[in-house]
């Protein structure tokens, strides 16, 4: 017992005697420098020049381009990171070596998010307009060639379609409803740079067919080039650009480059695509009773010998799915871009460019590739005083297609139609009782277009809060596109040769100047700020086009060259010019940041139209008030971080009408007399149509809660656009059909648009975020006098919208006849055109959005898109063929009559031969059975990224991702796809890519 207290009572004194040796190496441990790495972000990009600082230490850093940083630490440290408009966060080191930081947006973050309005930029916080933005963040994660499929699904009031999946195609762009009559009157306004960039293309139908439509001109910019695209909306944002603002305007900055030390960047992506929807089509079995049926039907027992797929021709026996035959290929999608860029606090460079290559689901070697260049300067003077910016961007695209889709062929052959290929390998032309559509590929569409873009700014600050800035803008595209039809695409058994072989031409060069001399003056006034801006414009604009058709060639190695044709017709040659002056200026007056009144004006002139009408006003007013800054407000609602009222009105115009409306114009008959060509009337002379004007009102609530964790805006807005620019209807003994004029009608846009932005978890390093947009439209033709007795009487209804169908009322199909019956509205006892067209169907859609989810974990990064449309649209009983002819069907035509009593929704079955069924399929055509459900949900965009932390030590980052376009769609649609609509167009292709980037 003894020994055991002398033991304990050593042990107790060794330890007291140990404690101080333990307490220093503790210490030091804990003070002992090591390096900590890590990476710092917000909810969608890297934050370069954050400030990383040792609490309560004289020590720090910043982050890099990446958001990256190193900082040697001790265990028992704490970081802190500051960056403007953001909260700082404290962080302890915890014996931690790498830390991935999320900054969370302050509760004035907002008044740092600077938003591009075209002539000046403003904060988001207190712009008084409507502004709805994207980044390259966005863009980027999107495997696209065009920007408007970046912008799909992303913006509130902006419904964006594309109208086919062949790639360089067109897509229609709509910002707030459809303002004018004329089809092709309201699409938007497009700036890049500041420069104004062309909204029609330079295609012509009679070539480019397989496209669509044509091919869309923002192709000439690569969206992998784009640092962010803003959406003008309403008039305070809008009427600074006057007569080009009526219809929205779409403002595309480019990437500039940032100081810092020079860094190389290279990136690639490759990825394989294949349509998204296809028709669910009769199989062999099923097509052959529908053929059978439809020959008993209409009394023919003995099959024509022209019924090649049921008179034993071909076999019974056969199947071949035609869609995964002709439109069931991948579609390759490579790219790959490099970029250097660096500078100092004087000049900053970036250079770029980039490759991209898409084939097609068609059968055989076609394929898109574009290749881009961008170049970008900006170098300011040691004091400031004297800024210059250059901007050059060029892009060359080559389109190799077939002359057609083959969609139609894809849905319309005969599942038992003979193989393309005979036992040689040759097209099997079976006897010639087969039309292969494979011999159309011995055509080809080829288009290759030039676009070149540049933009500089010179500014000059000899005083305080006055500058002096001139921008300057070129732009230049040409366009050559051809189609060929060789005589090798027709059966040889005709016996044809190359004398048959023909080429379609179209030339297009379209160049623009513009100079836009600029005076800002800003200066305060006690707790106001006076904002100032005075400009001009001064734009000319030269189209030329050309058309010819050559057929006839000894060989066809000598079609590209028209000059060795037997015949060439020059289907027209044209040049045109347009000039196109303007003043504007801006007076902008923000009191103690919280009260804010933004005026705007300009005056245009257009050679649009005649003397007398060639100039007009434009303007607006804007106000805002932050009713969240009062006193009161900020005691008695603490949950409230941001509030704003902001409401607008103004007008705008609109002179898409084509050049030369106004004069009498003439062109080449193409027939001569006497040896001289002689000279057609165009149009008729009258210089008394003016400005097309839409007058605008908006007003908004902006909400930000829980210290901006919740971000809530709603606006509403109503737009009327009157004294339309249109043809007005003449009688066809003057030799013409219209006469350009203005008609008195009125067309309203109404509507509501909602975006909510949610930070629903945040935690070190996750974070989930949400941002969901919606818009309810609503467009009506408000005013048109004497419509009944204009030509437009069978088109539009007052009070209704512009996109309607008059069509008949379907009363089903007869079960004792088992004929389609429809309502007999004026009761004459005959369905007849116009009289009986009375139902209506609204294509316009009623709500579209998109909700889109960004989930962040250390270096990882998932990003999704849904998108979402409620509409109507032509479904397929508006595109099939007569069901029972000799074409294949959806089996959707399955429930039809057979016998009398049944009650179906598909009339009986016939050859042609029957005349009552032939009349009541036309009719059904026009009646609302051809009009169903197209709403859908489309899962737009997937993006998963992750940086690979390892690397970072070695001065290199690495991140890999993946990426998928349309992935998925949900609809009841009774088509092919529910966003085209168009039977025989392609459906927008499905893409999934992956992809790998290096920054040194």
């Amino acid at each position: 017992m003894k020994n055991y207290y002398r033991h304990t009572y050593a042990l107790k004194v060794s330890l007291c005697l140990l404690f101080p040796l333990f307490t220093s190496i503790t210490t030091y441990a804990q003070d002992a420098p090591y390096l900590v790495t890590g990476r710092v972000q917000d909810e969608t990009a890297p934050l370069a020049g954050v400030n990383i600082i040792l609490k309560h230490k004289n020590k720090g850093t910043i982050s890099d381009l990446d958001g990256r940083f190193a900082i040697n630490t001790a265990a028992n440290d704490t970081l802190v990171f500051s960056f403007l408009g953001y909260t700082p966060q404290e962080i302890p080191i915890g014996g931690k070596t790498e830390f991935y930081i999320t900054m969370e947006p302050s509760a004035q973050a907002l008044d740092q998010v600077v938003i591009n309005a075209g002539y000046y930029k403003v904060s988001d916080k207190e712009k008084t307009g409507s502004i709805t933005r994207i980044t390259a963040t966005e863009i980027e994660n999107q495997p696209v060639s065009n920007p408007l499929a970046a912008m799909q699904g992303r913006m509130a009031g902006v419904n964006i379609v594309q109208s086919t999946g062949v790639p360089g195609g067109g897509f229609s762009v709509r910002i707030r409803g459809r303002n004018s009559i004329r089809a092709d009157g309201s699409e938007p306004l497009y700036i890049v740079d500041g420069v104004p960039y062309p909204s029609q293309s330079l295609g012509n139908i009679n070539v480019s067919n397989v496209l669509g439509n044509s091919q869309s001109p923002l192709n000439g910019i690569s969206p992998n080039d784009i640092e962010s695209i803003e959406v003008l909306k309403d008039a305070d944002a809008t009427a600074i650009y006057g007569s080009r603002g009526a219809n929205g305007v779409v403002l595309i900055t480019t990437k500039m480059g940032k100081s810092g030390k020079t860094r190389f960047q290279i990136n690639t992506t490759t990825g394989v695509g294949s349509i998204t929807r296809d028709l669910d089509l009769l199989n062999t079995e099923q097509y052959l009773a529908m053929r059978r049926e439809a020959f008993a039907n209409d009394g023919i027992t003995e099959y024509p010998f022209n019924a090649y797929d049921v008179n034993g021709t071909w076999s019974t026996n056969r199947y071949t799915d035609w869609q995964e035959e002709l439109l069931g290929g991948t579609a390759y999608y490579n790219t790959a871009s490099a970029s250097v860029q660096g500078g100092d606090n004087q000049t900053r460079f970036l250079l770029r460019g980039g490759y991209e290559e898409q084939t097609t689901v068609f059968p055989g070697d076609f394929k898109y590739k574009k290749g881009s260049a961008l170049l970008n300067l900006n170098h300011s003077s040691p004091n400031n005083k004297f800024t210059l910016q250059f901007n050059g961007n060029y892009v060359v695209d080559n389109n190799k297609l077939p002359p057609i889709n083959l969609v139609n062929e894809a849905r319309n052959l005969p599942p038992n139609a003979p193989s393309l290929y005979d036992a040689n390998g040759d097209l099997n032309w079976e006897d010639g009782t087969f039309t292969n559509p494979l011999a159309q590929l011995n055509g080809e569409y080829l288009s290759r277009t030039n676009t070149l873009l540049s933009s500089g700014t010179i500014a000059y600050r000899p005083l305080k809060g006055l500058e002096i800035k001139t921008n300057l803008g070129f732009t230049t595209n040409t366009l050559k596109e051809t189609k060929t039809s060789p005589h090798t695409i027709y059966n040889p058994d005709y016996g044809l040769n190359s004398s048959y072989s023909s080429i379609i031409v179209n030339e297009a060069n379209r160049r623009s100047y513009i100079v836009e001399p600029q005076l800002n003056y800003k200066k305060s006034i006690g707790k106001g700020n006076l904002n100032l801006l005075l400009g001009s414009t001064i734009q000319k604009e030269i189209t030329t086009k050309s058309l010819l058709f050559a057929q006839g060639f000894s060989s066809n190695s000598l079609i590209y060259n028209p000059a060795s044709a037997a015949n060439i017709a020059i289907m027209s040659n044209t040049e045109e010019v347009y000039n196109y002056r303007a003043l504007f200026g801006r007076l902008n007056f923000n009191w103690n940041h919280k009260y804010i009144v933004n005026l705007t004006g300009r005056r245009d002139g257009s050679s649009r139209f005649g003397p007398g009408n060639q100039y007009a006003n434009f303007g607006a007013i804007g106000a805002a008030w932050i009713f969240s800054k009062e006193e009161l407000i900020k005691n008695k609602l603490s949950f409230l971080s941001f509030g704003k009222l902001r409401g607008s009105y103004g007008t705008t115009g609109n002179d898409q009408i084509g050049n030369y409306g106004f004069l009498d114009t003439y062109t080449s008959s193409g027939l001569s007399y006497q040896g001289m060509q002689g000279l057609i009337p165009v149009s008729l002379f009258n210089p008394h149509f003016g400005w097309e004007t839409n007058k605008k009102l908006e007003g908004a609530i902006e909400l930000g809660l829980l210290k901006d964790k919740i971000n809530l805006s709603a606006s509403y807005y109503q737009n009327r656009s009157s004294n339309q620019l249109v043809g007005i209807p003449l009688p066809g003994t003057t030799g013409f059909s219209t006469l350009q004029a203005n008609l008195p009608a009125t067309v309203e846009n109404t509507g509501w648009e909602f975006e909510l932005a949610t930070t629903n978890f945040q935690r070190d390093n996750f974070s989930w975020k949400t941002f969901i947009n919606i818009s309810l439209p609503r467009n009506k033709l408000l005013a048109f006098p004497n419509l009944d007795a204009s030509t437009y009487a069978n088109q539009y209804i007052i009070g209704e919208p512009l996109d309607i169908l008059l069509l008949y009322n379907s009363n089903g199909v007869d079960p004792e006849t088992g004929i389609y019956t429809f309502e007999d509205v004026d009761g004459d006892d005959a369905i007849t055109k116009p009289n009986d067209l009375k139902t209506i169907a609204n294509l316009s859609p009623k709500y579209f959005g998109g909700i889109q989810n960004t989930f962040t974990y250390a270096n990882l990064s998932l990003d999704f898109l849904v998108q979402f449309v409620k509409q109507q649209g032509r479904n397929f009983m508006a595109n099939s063929p007569l069901p029972g002819t000799m074409a294949n069907q959806s089996t959707e035509i399955l429930n039809h009559w057979q016998q009398q009593g049944d009650n179906t929704n598909v009339q009986l079955f016939t050859t042609g031969l029957n005349q009552e069924a032939v009349s009541g399929y036309v009719n059904n055509y026009d009646s609302d059975s051809s009009v169903g459900d197209a709403s859908f949900i489309r899962l737009k965009n997937i993006s998963l990224s992750y940086t690979i932390p390892t690397l970072s030590t070695l001065g290199v980052d690495c991140r890999v991702y993946a990426l998928a376009q349309n992935l998925l769609t949900f609809t009841k649609y009774k088509g092919p796809d529910p966003e085209t609509q168009i039977y025989d167009n392609l459906p927008p292709l499905k893409l999934v890519s992956i992809g790998l980037e290096l920054t040194l």
